[in-house]
């Protein structure tokens, strides 16, 4: 006897479809195709299935459902359980029982089994019941499977690193269920940023199209985006506060705050990543800009660029692709609006030129009319389409 896990140590998951058992032959409830039959199990089966498999009280269930399955069908010669990526593999030789084989599309070998029963109480017998109980039902497996039902992001209760994991690896659909908004938006409904105008002065940078497909203009709530990363306007502890901060923290729930606290603050022009929990998008990226006391002096701007290239870089070493930053230090930090912008489009620019590869879309999200303006007005500078080029020395 052999038993093979395959990938489900690590990720489990219960699609739509439990899968499929093959060579079996055809019934009036069933999918005839191939020489003999290939069975296509119903996904509201499948969810019997899914939901008996993980219950508490698995003797019987499991028997019941599997009962279910199988009792319909005459002969059984060899099945296939494919859950998502993951496969489970059965190899059990008990005699006249037959055997039953799973895996995710490797070639098996048919042995017919006497029974449909007989043939799924031999995978059952040669496993044992306590190692199906210990594969099935470890905790970790559970929560990975039963998604929403076993992750509560809205107690302090839950683990953070469960939490997290599950997170990022679970499906769009799965992760959309768990999200703490409605309302959000997708890259899709993010356009494109292009200049319907000519710039006011000469560019900055030339022209180059490419890149301009990379950079979008956002007005609205920064925590709706559903995208990989976005930048948090940080304090130095990252234990939340007000504006943006405060609305990402609040946007994610209680277990952004618990992973923050790991990590021992952020300095000025630094960049830390977490995950964003209950927020649309996958990561949020922290990082503190610099505090303007009296003037902008190099210093600030210094932190100001690092601030937006150490988030870049973050996004591009955990292969990140679609980031979307608020305005940094313009609030109660006091950098000027109108300096601030400058620093972000060209940090941006020449980071983009760089590493364009590594990246599809910068968003910058404003939140006031007057940033936006700020923008619109700046953007072909940097961005241009056109025009007679300006050097930057």
């Amino acid at each position: 006897m052999a038993f093979q896990m395959s990938t489900l140590s690590c990720r489990f998951k219960i699609p739509t479809r439990l899968g499929v058992l093959t060579l079996v032959r055809a019934t009036s409830s069933a999918q005839a195709v191939g020489p003999i039959a290939d069975l296509k199990i119903s996904s509201s089966t499948a969810s019997r299935a899914a939901e008996s498999l993980l219950n508490s009280g698995v003797r019987s269930p499991v028997c019941l459902v599997f009962t279910r399955l199988f009792n319909t069908q005459s002969s059984l010669y060899s099945g296939a359980i494919n859950f998502g990526r993951s496969s489970v593999k059965f190899s059990t030789s008990l005699g006249a029982s037959g055997s039953i084989q799973a895996d995710s599309g490797e070639a098996s070998s048919h042995r017919r089994a006497r029974s449909v029963r007989r043939g799924f109480c031999a995978v059952l017998g040669a496993l044992g019941f306590s190692a199906a109980v210990a594969c099935l039902h470890s905790s970790s497996l559970r929560d990975m499977a039963a998604g929403s039902d076993s992750i509560n992001l809205d107690s302090t209760n839950t683990d953070w690193k469960e939490a997290k994991k599950f997170l990022l690896s679970a499906s769009l659909q799965e992760r959309r269920a768990m999200y703490r908004t409605s309302d959000f938006l997708t890259l899709e409904q993010i356009p494109v940023w292009t200049s319907s105008e000519r710039p006011a002065g000469d560019a900055i940078y030339p022209a180059n199209e490419a890149l301009n497909r990379k950079i979008s203009l956002f007005r609205g709530d920064i925590t709706k985006l559903e995208i990989d990363a976005i930048v948090n306007a940080a304090n130095k502890t990252l234990l939340g506060g007000g504006g943006v901060d405060g609305s990402i923290h609040r946007g994610a729930g209680p277990l952004l705050k618990q992973e923050c606290a790991t990590l021992g603050g952020c300095e000025t022009g630094q960049a830390k990543i977490t995950g964003a929990y209950g927020l649309p998008a996958k990561y949020v990226i922290h990082t503190v800009g610099p505090i303007v006391q009296v003037s902008v002096g190099d210093r600030e701007r210094e932190g100001l660029h690092n601030c937006y290239h150490n988030c870049l870089d973050n996004a591009v070493q955990n292969q990140l692709r679609t980031v979307a930053f608020p305005c940094i230090s313009t609030g109660v930090y006091g950098y000027p609006p109108e300096k601030a912008v400058d620093v972000a489009l060209a940090t941006v620019r020449e980071y983009l030129e760089e590493h364009h590869a590594q990246l599809d879309r910068v968003i910058f999200c404003v939140f006031l009319k007057s940033d936006e303006d700020l923008y619109l007005e700046r953007l072909p500078l940097y961005f241009p389409q056109g025009g007679q080029v300006k050097s930057k020395l």
